[in-house]
């Protein structure tokens, strides 16, 4: 069968609160964002395994409490980022070791905390596992609240495959995510592979995303990745 050229087109996921999936495994997380007004000392980390939905609920909280976004490893001048008043900072697992994005954070954390400003930090895991080389800013990190994305259950993960092919604008049939469920690897990550193996595979072949490709994805061992 002739294959067709597949576009590699970039695909807008949806971060607004409306599209935010909510479930046993992530309500506790954000009815903490919700409370962002009370957080202890103004700040609060948020972790979770990578896909799990820690970039979304950061915009969500973003869009509601007017702060700007910032990847850890590139703050730039934390002044800039404190007149903001309210900031997410993503990824801060990813600094340990580099002093001046250490330092780029430490100041910052300290701007909004003198100014009655709130801080949203996003990782992987708690800060007391990073392994931070600035002692100052391992105590105020290891010192903020704490919520955290637990892993999926059945009615999120469904949800969540859904949610992805609608991103990429694909309609998909009940019985499609059910054959799927027990089949893939339980995590957000695998959902987020899956489905971009199957939008590539059908823009390949010039077919729907059905049953039938699905199986013939998951037969050939390339389900994690087009």
């Amino acid at each position: 069968m002739a294959e067709q050229l597949a576009l590699d087109l970039p695909v807008r996921e949806a971060l607004g609160r409306e599209d935010f999936l909510v479930a046993p495994a992530n309500a506790l997380a954000l009815d903490a964002i919700d409370g962002w007004r009370d957080w202890p000392g103004g700040k609060l980390v948020l972790i979770g395994p990578e896909g799990s939905g820690k970039t979304h609920l950061a915009h969500v909280w973003a869009a509601e409490a007017g702060a700007c976004v910032a990847a850890a490893r590139a703050l730039g001048p934390p002044e800039r980022l404190a007149a903001a008043g309210r900031v997410v900072v993503e990824d801060a697992e990813r600094i340990a070791g580099d002093r001046a994005a250490e330092e780029a954070l430490f100041h910052l954390h300290n701007m909004l905390a003198a100014a009655d400003g709130r801080l949203l930090v996003t990782a992987r895991c708690a800060p007391a596992r990073w392994p931070l080389a600035l002692p100052d800013l391992a105590s105020r990190m290891q010192a903020a609240g704490l919520a955290r994305l637990e892993p999926p259950d059945d009615a999120l993960l469904s949800a969540l495959l859904v949610k992805l092919f609608a991103d990429r604008q694909i309609a998909v049939s009940p019985a499609l995510v059910r054959y799927l469920l027990p089949r893939m690897e339980r995590s957000f990550a695998a959902a987020r592979a899956l489905v971009a193996a199957l939008d590539a595979r059908a823009l390949r072949r010039g077919r729907p995303v059905t049953r039938a490709l699905a199986a013939e994805l998951l037969d050939s061992g390339q389900a994690e990745g087009p």
